[in-house]
């Protein structure tokens, strides 16, 4: 073992104004837990592999990154971080410095970064949501219940107006968003510019109809110049949401899209995720990407649903959304990971989504609580009777749950949920 990759550890290290790391660690071959540990310590702060003499002792003392959390059997390594690495406002230097060379080392077998603990000098150099939760049901006049979402299927081959069509039937139904897919851009059978004028025209004849007010996401994710005008298109022609795939378009990109204050909600898909946060030993975990679009000032994102196709087991994805015991948070009490108290920035909505339908409402709020949106694709577009059906079968269901009545019995009395109950249950 290279000197280089020792004096990091310090089980003894009080942690104060320094970003907190939570990794779980498989050390490579012939690698101790230890020496791991200072590895990854090392390479993520100011070490490398040999001695280098322009690191003076004195420096070292004062920047380099400290381990002083292991736990041998469940693999759990703590490493605590000089605020002064890091620059403020900054999520893309955050990334290669925690995340960035330590993924690929000799002495790590499997390294997963699962969370990290930022000090309130690091918080308020960033924005967060310009809405949140509070900004959300407000603009939808939703005081309590759960939002309704879809997403317009199938997510490619419609044209602009067959795709506002589809809107329209699930905001009729009883949705209060309508959302494109993350594949969903501007192409050759369905122009952004049309996409986005047709279906705010039907969101407009929706709210006629209903009384209520109703929310269309148009997909901006685009090289950064044209995600811009398109977000500022959205907002001229009256939109009040504008989506983005966060993965693909990349930090930086979204930092600056929210640093634009152009007054749209701004919803995070988080498409490609799974490439590196599927693997519970390596990787970033999804907890992780939230918390970072909560810092970058998204105001919603996808965080699985624990009761439908994905993957993302149950714990991580209430980690994301409800109260869990957090081992970062030394004081140990229960927090809400998206609404924990993070001095100006407002809480995160979190979005539940895939393979949902119906007959899985009451489980998913039972185990999410009210403050998420429930959002169908499939769902509702794949009812008996057609998507407005399938929209009035979903807000059923929630109607349901919110009045604590088991939904067979709630659909003796309501045909489409009682449709789609013989469906899918």
């Amino acid at each position: 073992m290279e000197k280089s990759y020792s004096g990091y550890l310090e089980p003894g290290y009080k942690p104060r104004d320094d970003l907190v790391a939570l990794f779980y660690l498989q050390p490579g071959r012939r690698v101790s837990f230890n020496e791991a540990a200072q590895a990854v310590a090392s390479e993520s702060s100011i070490g490398t592999w040999t001695d280098i003499s322009t690191l003076s002792n004195s420096l070292k003392r004062k920047l380099h990154a400290r381990v002083f959390s292991l736990n041998r059997k469940s693999r759990l390594i703590e490493i605590a971080y000089p605020k002064e690495l890091f620059e403020e406002g900054n999520i893309p230097q955050l990334l290669s410095s925690v995340a960035g060379n330590v993924f690929g080392m000799k002495e790590v077998r499997n390294l997963r970064l699962l969370d990290i603990n930022f000090p309130n000098s690091y918080i308020k150099s960033f924005k967060g949501p310009k809405f949140g939760i509070q900004g959300v049901r407000k603009t939808l006049r939703v005081k309590k219940r759960p939002l309704l979402g879809s997403i317009v299927k199938p997510k490619l081959g419609l044209d602009e107006k067959q795709h506002a069509q589809v809107a329209f039937q699930a905001w009729a139904g009883g949705c209060d968003i309508v959302k494109d897919d993350e594949n969903l851009s501007s192409l050759k059978f369905n122009n952004f510019e049309k996409r986005v004028k047709e279906t705010l025209k039907m969101r407009r004849k929706a709210e006629q109809i209903t009384g209520e007010k109703k929310a269309y996401m148009p997909n901006v994710t685009a090289p950064f110049n044209e995600m811009m005008r398109r977000a500022r298109f959205v907002k001229k022609a009256g939109g009040r949401y504008a989506m983005a795939d966060i993965v693909t378009v990349g930090w930086s990109a979204l930092q600056d899209l929210r640093d634009a204050d152009l007054g749209l909600l701004l919803h995070a898909h988080r498409a490609g995720h799974a490439a590196f946060t599927l693997n519970e030993k390596h990787g970033i975990s999804m907890l992780m990407v939230a918390k970072l679009a909560r810092l970058a000032g998204l105001d919603q994102i996808h965080v699985g649903a624990i009761v439908g196709k994905m993957q993302g087991r149950r714990q991580e994805v209430q980690a994301i959304g409800e109260e869990i015991e957090h081992s970062l948070i030394r004081s140990g009490k229960k927090q809400h990971i998206l609404s924990e108290k993070w001095l100006h920035v407002k809480p995160m909505l979190a979005v539940c989504s895939g393979g949902l339908h119906p007959g899985k409402v009451p489980p998913l709020l039972e185990a999410m609580g009210n403050d998420i949106v429930v959002q169908m694709g499939g769902g509702i577009h794949g009812h008996p009777l057609g998507t407005m059906h399938g929209a009035i079968a979903a807000r059923q269901s929630v109607d349901a749950a919110m009045k604590k009545i088991p939904l067979r019995e709630y659909a003796e009395q309501h045909k489409d949920l009682q449709l789609a109950l013989r469906k899918w249950q």
